[in-house]
């Protein structure tokens, strides 16, 4: 059966130590959509991880690891990111690791482009990772991408890059800074070495379904920042909820046992776009500097703000989830009142809004409406049953499930892979 994780925020819920901790029974985890700007760390024995493009599962000696059709992959980002998990000691992640043949490239060529274009935007730049995602998003849709099959037909790759290349000099000019030699000649020494671990991930993923075989499926990014879904145009450029999954993966939905919501006890964005629910003073900087908000693929300080459960029941009408794995409840522990959004109010008539409007100007101008929960201002870091946490934090949760009507499955409790109370 196929269990599947979500990010239901803006991204960075933590979604990689649930991942780390249901693959130990799953025999394939697999990625569907997004490239390398996604990231997280595991800590697993003692050993901090980071997992960008590659799927989490790799530390589980037992279980195959598959980068699905709808993900942008990027070659040159795959073996240094390989690399350093051997170095640490994955030295089964090589023979655990396959490509889907039907992923687009994504080139150094895209990264140039997407720094260009965010310099188009000026004041109202996305505030991308710069790893040529969108780029390469983009030319998928105007079908003129690479697929990953195409790298092992040297003739056609050459022509289609050069074309490429030819097409983004005509539009930027000597702003470019790019040399499609140098990106030809790399690889022409990857193409010897990728071929061990590209497969038909239809086929794969379809014999896996029919036999049963539990599988596990990380989301990259979050809800929000789907490209329908999100908050547009300040999004990704990929499908990052439950139907980008499925077609990132050509999984059977008959097969899907659960789909987790994972969501931070608070809120962070990393980026530019809308935040209702940010704290600008000193709540938010605590949260900041409490929870290490900052970006594991960029660096980049995260904002910070409340619990937004407008935006968790938004997410939960779009991804169905069956449950919620609420992250780093022990960030909150030294506060001694927590405010949770609960509603926006329309400026000029006063009605609460318990949605989220596709018009974000709209938005913009709504107040937002608060409950607030007396803190509990005590440890929970490490607490691993429910009826161990404070009274305080107890409600905190049980309002989280009454308002967005999902259950509260797991809440993790501290950075290591045990902080997790499972319910």
């Amino acid at each position: 059966m196929v269990t599947i994780i979500l990010g239901s925020q803006w991204g960075d819920e933590g979604k990689g130590k649930l991942s780390d901790i249901l693959c130990q029974k799953a025999r394939v985890c697999a990625r569907a959509a997004g490239g390398h700007n996604a990231g997280h760390s595991v800590v697993a024995n003692g050993v901090s991880y980071d997992f960008h493009l590659l799927p989490s599962g790799l530390v589980n000696p037992q279980c195959t690891n598959l980068i699905g059709s709808g993900v942008v992959f990027n070659v040159q980002a795959f073996f240094k990111e390989l690399a350093d998990l051997e170095a640490k000691g994955l030295l089964h992640a090589r023979k655990n690791l396959l490509v889907s043949d039907r992923a687009q490239v994504n080139l150094e060529l895209h990264a140039r482009v997407d720094g260009l274009e965010e310099r188009e935007l000026a004041g109202n730049k996305i505030g991308t990772t710069g790893r040529g995602i969108g780029p390469s998003y983009s030319n998928k849709a105007a079908r003129n991408g690479i697929r990953v099959h195409e790298i092992f037909d040297q003739e056609t790759f050459e022509t289609k890059l050069r074309r490429l290349a030819d097409g983004y000099k005509k539009r930027f000019g000597d702003l470019l800074d790019y040399n499609v030699e140098e990106e030809i000649a790399r690889f022409r020494e990857y193409r010897g070495m990728l071929g061990e671990f590209v497969v038909d991930a239809v086929n794969y993923m379809h014999a896996a379904q029919a036999k049963g075989v539990d599988i596990l499926i990380e989301g990259a990014n979050a809800l929000m920042l789907d490209i329908d879904y999100g908050t547009y145009p300040f999004v990704t450029s990929s499908n990052t909820g439950l139907g980008g999954i499925i077609t990132g993966l050509a999984i059977n939905p008959r097969r899907i046992n659960e789909i987790i919501g994972v969501a931070k006890a608070y809120t962070t964005r990393v980026g530019e776009g809308i935040f209702k629910s940010e704290d600008l003073g000193e709540a938010g900087k605590k949260l900041q500097e409490i929870g290490r908000e900052w970006g594991v693929s960029t660096g980049r300080k995260r904002r910070c703000g409340w619990l937004d459960l407008v935006v968790l029941k938004y997410s939960a009408s779009v991804n169905y989830y069956t449950a919620w794995n609420l992250t780093k409840l022990d960030v909150l522990d030294t506060f001694p009142t927590i405010k949770v959004a609960v509603a926006y109010k329309d400026p000029d008539t006063g009605e609460e809004l318990e949605y989220f409007p596709a018009d974000l100007g709209y938005l913009e101008r709504c107040e937002v409406v608060y409950k607030e929960f007396e803190g509990w201002q005590t440890t929970t870091t490490a607490v691993k049953k429910f009826e161990d946490l404070p009274r305080q934090a107890q409600s905190y949760v049980n309002f989280v499930e009454e308002y967005t009507g999902v259950p509260v499955k797991w809440i993790g409790t501290g950075p290591a892979r045990d902080d997790m109370i499972y319910r």
